[in-house]
């Protein structure tokens, strides 16, 4: 299923989505997975959370359940409903469910899990899953709003290399 054409990003939305990136950048730089997220309430940023699959050994350190796991223990639900989670890369299955659970009101993205899969290949450190996170979402009771995925290039380059390992 192809998602819908996203709405163009406001500067905020970009400003904060580029900030995903960035942090997905210092993931990677920090011997992790090239991911990160960041929490957005009432306009600010609050928490930001990169991956940390290999440094902690946790199979389930993705950056958007590690945001989860902050925002879940510093925020009311009433809270993380008007919050809205920017992330470097579409939330997989397993991150989609943390966030349908925690309450997070909004998702936005950059770079979409099929254009993950185009770079990573069948890489065995990140078995995508071809589950949207519309789909997840839609699964469940209340309304999660999503929009992506945007700024492609900028978030691929983040990848660039990494699922080779060829120099970026």
């Amino acid at each position: 299923m192809t998602p819908p054409a996203p709405t163009p990003l406001t500067p905020d939305e970009e400003r904060f989505l580029t900030a995903a990136v960035e942090l997905a950048a210092r993931s990677r730089k920090d011997g992790n997975h090239p991911f990160g997220s960041l929490l957005v309430l009432d306009g600010a940023a609050v928490l930001e959370a990169g991956n940390t699959v290999t440094t902690g050994r946790d199979a389930t350190g993705h950056a958007e359940t590690n945001l989860v796991r902050l925002a879940s223990a510093a925020y009311t639900r009433a809270e993380l409903a008007r919050a809205t989670l920017y992330t470097s890369t579409e939330p997989c299955a397993m991150c989609s469910g943390a966030v349908y659970w925690s309450g997070i009101g909004r998702v936005v993205y950059a770079l979409g899990e099929d254009e993950l899969l185009a770079l990573t290949g069948a890489d065995e450190e990140n078995p995508t899953m071809a589950l949207p996170c519309r789909t997840v979402f839609a699964a469940g009771q209340r309304t999660v709003e999503v929009s992506g995925p945007h700024l492609y290039e900028t978030a691929a380059a983040v990848h660039a290399g990494f699922w080779t390992g060829a120099d970026a």
